[in-house]
């Protein structure tokens, strides 16, 4: 069972997925933006280096892609996306690889298949599973429905094409099969052409061939007067097919569980006689992105960190406005046990400060602009490091 009660968080009863069904051309799997991720480089588990018994190394997603490692761009190209996702978030490269599917594991549909792993305390965790499913999908709605899940690809000009054309006589194969026609009938429409044309060369040379009818699980005979097998020169204005699709899907919770580890820390207290903990999550991803401290209890600074409180609503920003008498160092020890990236403290009518919480280091802000400064880092506009070039350090 995928989904059962064991393993802390990592195995719940409610399991939430997130998918996206890309649809592609089955004889043209490239993909546009691929150049896009083509260079990227991050830890790979190929089959074969599993079978070898090897461990994951640093792969091109490129070279990999045209060496055949990765079954074809598109697949490539979201494997790629996944890797700039997971580690956008705060999951640390050198704990997350990409696993191939063994051949045991492979859906038979399948073309190609590889999850994306996060090393934690539970050791390597399937997080994301990137599979081209072949047009598996469709077709099974298609079977299902009746109704046929196709694109169409206009031609500029028409073309000749050999058209494999078989058709059952009906009337034959409902004198030999009466209540199970249907079934034989479409499974002999269904025939692909090497099948058939093994199948036309048998009864030409026989009179009669065995058929492996699926839906019915049994093998039946067919004399040479029961289905006309040919093949057609014929003008096509356009191509239709069933696309295949890739589906990267997403376990949210696994993913939400792994990112609270790697960003788990320790640190000393200034003191040194004790161990800090803080969250070092990314200021796009953190749930609160800042908090408001007056440095002392003073009824003007005060009043300034209400005004700044408004304007981080104004714009969005998730925040805590702490006015208590505790410590300036307590207050910011506790919301780095919470993991928000930035504390402001008022201590002056002007101006106030921002603090960076992994680095510790703080610049100084115009009270007017310092809701600007939060929303451009924590939007990923800017980075800390940005900003630590356009503002005075201030010194604690």
């Amino acid at each position: 069972m995928q989904i059962s009660p064991r393993q802390g968080l990592l195995r719940v009863r409610e399991f939430t997925l997130a998918e996206i069904e890309h649809f592609v051309d089955p004889e043209d799997k490239s993909h546009p933006k691929f150049p896009d991720v083509a260079n990227l480089e991050f830890l790979m588990f190929p089959r074969e280096d599993q079978v070898a018994g090897s461990s994951a190394r640093r792969i091109n997603i490129g070279e990999a892609v045209a060496q055949g490692v990765v079954n074809n761009e598109t697949l490539g190209y979201f494997i790629g996306r996944v890797y700039l996702f997971l580690t956008h978030l705060g999951i640390d490269k050198d704990r997350l690889r990409f696993r191939q599917h063994l051949a045991n594991e492979m859906a038979h549909y399948a073309a190609d298949c590889w999850d994306a792993e996060i090393e934690c305390s539970y050791g390597w965790i399937e997080c994301v599973g990137i599979a081209d499913r072949s047009a598996y999908d469709l077709r099974a709605h298609t079977d299902k429905s009746g109704v046929p899940l196709v694109a169409h690809e206009k031609f500029p000009e028409p073309r000749e094409v050999e058209k494999l054309i078989i058709v059952p006589a009906k009337k034959e194969l409902g004198l030999a099969f009466k209540g199970n026609q249907k079934m034989v009938v479409e499974a002999l429409e269904a025939m692909g052409e090497k099948e058939a044309m093994e199948m036309k060369e048998t009864l030409e040379s026989k009179g009669e061939a065995a058929f492996n009818v699926c839906t019915l699980d049994k093998v039946v005979t067919i004399n040479k007067n029961m289905v006309s097998i040919s093949k057609e020169i014929k003008k096509e204005h356009q191509r239709v097919f069933t696309p295949s699709v890739i589906e990267p899907s997403f376990g949210i919770g696994r993913i939400i569980y792994c990112l609270y580890e790697h960003s788990f820390n320790t640190r000393p207290s200034r003191d040194g006689d004790e161990q800090m903990n803080f969250f070092s999550f990314p200021p796009l991803v953190a749930p609160i992105k800042c908090t408001v401290f007056p440095l002392v209890q003073n009824q003007q600074y005060e009043e300034i960190a209400r005004q700044i409180a408004k304007s981080l609503t104004v714009y969005g920003i998730s925040y805590k406005i702490d006015i208590t008498g505790t410590s300036i160092g307590k207050r910011y020890a506790r919301t780095d046990e919470l993991g928000v990236p930035f504390a402001i403290t008022v201590d002056s009518a002007s101006s106030v400060t921002i603090r960076e919480r992994d680095s510790k280091q703080q610049i100084r802000v115009n009270v007017d602009e310092v809701a600007s400064v939060i929303k451009e880092v924590t939007d990923g506009q800017s980075t800390w490091g940005d900003v630590l070039w356009k503002y005075p350090t201030h010194s604690s």
